[in-house]
């Protein structure tokens, strides 16, 4: 499961409370309660479509305890290494946070995600925290040598020839009609009209300078891109001669690092208007066999046996802190009776 972090809160420390309905586990003496469970469990099924029942409520819930018990743990070794976050640290990422939005836009969002601006502090405490604990004691750790980058390469060769060119795009996207996952519930356009003037004010501030994935993030109303900048990764050419006519001319004519001018999308099926959007091309690669010797290869290389490496031995990492640790999971023992095994 994904991390927890800028989510909801962390869970409550150093309160007394009799062990049992509320108290969902304890690790090493510090409890973990239901509220803490049910805050993260109502943020991640607040967009849900369907909201989970049964067995599957249950299973998310046994998940997200499982993150907050992992986290808890990690506290508690950041206390003992002197690497909790500070405040400053806390503050300088909120501020990065709250940056693309107006204060009314960032309520909303907060609302959105049934959270308070003092809940979202506290897991920004928790995530910074986290992360210095794991870098410090792993990732730091971690040596990908010259010869570990060329034995990849001499035994994957055939992933670095391209049959053909590659585009990494990203979009920042409008429609005519709201859509309720959208993250820009404050200025979604309405109609027709409103999409028009909000896509034309967008590009009014691309040409103006503002940078384009502060913009997607900011204004864009592709709920799948909009959160990462508008970035659509990299597809094949063959891809995007499977796009409409108008976005795929568009793309063909535009240099790395350029955007394009307002498109019209239509639907194929339907021939009707779906939205506005503008395209940029992030990069370009042709097609052909990328050597060694291109930094690029070496840069990709190095960072995909970095984070492989990295995945496993923080794992690895938390199981040996979860042995050293006392957990005390109640909500998984009361599943277990409710089902009559003991």
């Amino acid at each position: 499961m994904a991390s927890l972090a800028a989510l909801a809160v962390i869970s409550a420390i150093g309160c007394t409370s009799k062990v049992g309905g509320d108290v969902m586990a304890t690790v090493d003496g510090r409890k973990i309660y239901r509220s803490d469970v049910d805050k993260y469990y109502e943020n991640q099924v607040a967009s849900a479509q369907q909201q989970p029942t049964g067995e599957q409520a249950t299973s998310l819930r046994l998940n997200i305890l499982h993150q907050l018990i992992d986290d808890e743990i990690l506290m508690r070794r950041a206390e003992k290494l002197g690497l909790l976050a500070t405040d400053d640290e806390v503050n300088n990422k909120f501020n990065e946070y709250k940056a693309p939005f107006s204060q009314a836009e960032f309520d909303q969002r907060l609302k959105d995600r049934k959270i308070t601006i003092e809940d979202f502090k506290r897991d920004i405490r928790r995530s910074i925290t986290v992360d210095k604990v794991l870098n410090k004691e792993v990732s730091s750790k971690i040596n990908v040598t010259d010869q570990d980058v060329t034995s990849y390469y001499n035994a994957h060769k055939a992933e670095f020839n391209l049959i053909e060119p590659q585009y990494h795009l990203a979009q920042i996207m409008v429609t005519p009609t709201p859509n309720p996952q959208a993250h820009d519930q404050n200025n979604k356009a309405q109609n027709e009209a409103d999409a028009k003037k909000k896509i034309q004010m967008i590009a009014n501030r691309l040409d103006s300078g503002d940078d384009f994935a502060t913009l997607a993030m900011k204004f864009s109303e592709d709920p799948e891109t909009s959160g990462n900048g508008g970035d659509l990764g990299t597809i094949p050419e063959s891809s995007l001669r499977n796009t409409d006519p108008a976005t795929r001319d568009a793309v063909t004519k535009l240099k790395p690092g350029q955007y394009s001018n307002v498109i019209t999308v239509i639907n194929p099926a339907t021939k009707q208007n779906v939205g506005y959007r503008i395209v940029k091309l992030v990069a370009k690669e042709p097609a052909g066999q990328r050597e060694l010797s291109d930094p690029r290869v070496q840069q990709a290389i190095r960072a995909q046996l970095h984070d492989r490496r990295e995945q496993l031995l923080k794992a690895a990492y938390y199981e040996v802190l979860r042995d050293s640790a006392k957990v005390e999971n109640f909500y998984a023992k009361r599943i277990l009776e409710r089902n009559g095994i003991e």
